[in-house]
């Protein structure tokens, strides 16, 4: 059965996307840490990140940090936080979460966000890369 980022990926499912390329995908996570919280993965369906074969791997630590720095650019903080769980989601991922205090990391704090809110925040990280 596909994971639900397949079924993003696939179009079934829609999202607040931020970057695209033809192997991989960014959109924001609608249930955040903190505005702006960004997930990265493979199009390609693979469940655990050091599963992925190494050209997958660096190409998605690659597209990460291109969407981190515009992450950067486009949400006021301390710094973008880098987490690799793999616990919720059967598929490869990445958070990017633009962090002010260690408290935006511990995935225990969530923000709410308006529909308009995630389009206008998705656009303006886009707009950045």
């Amino acid at each position: 059965m596909a994971s639900i980022f397949t079924k993003i990926v696939n179009g079934e499912i829609p999202c607040y996307k931020v970057a695209e390329t033809d192997d991989f995908l960014a959109f924001l996570d609608v249930n955040p840490n903190a505005k702006g919280h960004t997930l990265c993965i493979p199009k390609q369906e693979v469940d655990k990140i050091f599963d992925l074969d190494e050209a997958t791997y660096t190409g998605l630590m690659a597209f990460s940090r291109t969407v981190a720095l515009a992450l950067k650019k486009a949400v006021p903080c301390k710094r973008i936080g880098v987490s690799v769980i793999g616990l919720e989601v059967p598929h490869a991922h990445v958070h990017l979460i633009p962090l002010q205090t260690m408290d935006d990391a511990r995935f225990i704090q969530k923000v709410s966000m308006l529909p308009d809110e995630f389009q206008a925040l998705a656009k303006a990280i886009h707009a950045e890369l």
